[in-house]
């Protein structure tokens, strides 16, 4: 505990990127785990391996990207709006919600596809980027005012990782899911 304790001293950033990576990492995996092992529903099917190709693609973001940009923005955050005053706390919530809440969706799923090698980048904009970033907003306005009221700056990025594990795990099911207007076009036209 000393030695973690030390690096994020030391190396924030590092630090972290470090706790932040494993925590989005571990979102896939425990949704692969769920819908490939446990909520199996032949139990005669074999159980599909892991998808370390997507693992990986997680990784990348989650080690490096997602960190990196979250890291700088809460010490840019900070030093602009000090204190934990209710205004104060409710324009950091705006402007987290309002600036880096989608910028962080929309490098998502662009990453993703690029990683993935999609044809078409903003496909997966087109029909899950609103929907994502409201339901942001149900879940990150409590995480968010928890963080910015009661935490110090040097432990944003490690509770917004934690925090990121149970969004996250909500991001790769919506990855998952087909678009509902995929659903509802596809209703329409079965007789």
């Amino acid at each position: 505990m000393l030695a973690v304790r030390r690096l994020f001293q030391q190396r924030p950033l590092l630090g972290n990127a470090l706790a932040y990576g494993t925590l989005f990492v571990g979102a896939e995996f425990t949704q692969q785990t769920l819908l490939n092992r446990v909520l199996v529903r032949d139990k005669e099917q074999p159980k599909q391996p892991y998808d370390t190709a997507t693992l990986g693609r997680y990784a990348v973001l989650g080690y490096t990207v997602n960190p990196t940009i979250l890291y700088y923005w809460y010490r840019w955050l900070d030093k602009r709006l000090v204190g934990t005053a209710v205004s104060t706390v409710a324009k950091k919530l705006v402007l987290d919600l309002g600036v880096i809440g989608p910028i962080n969706i929309f490098i998502f799923f662009t990453a993703m596809a690029l990683m993935e090698r999609k044809e078409d980048l903003f496909a997966e904009h087109k029909e899950k980027y609103i929907g994502t970033c409201l339901k942001q907003v149900y879940f990150w306005l409590p995480a968010q005012a928890v963080n910015f009221f009661l935490l110090p700056t040097r432990v944003r990025v490690l509770y917004v990782g934690a925090c990121s594990f149970l969004w996250l795990n909500l991001l790769c099911w919506i990855k998952r899911s087909p678009s509902a207007l995929k659903d509802t076009v596809s209703a329409q036209k079965t007789p």
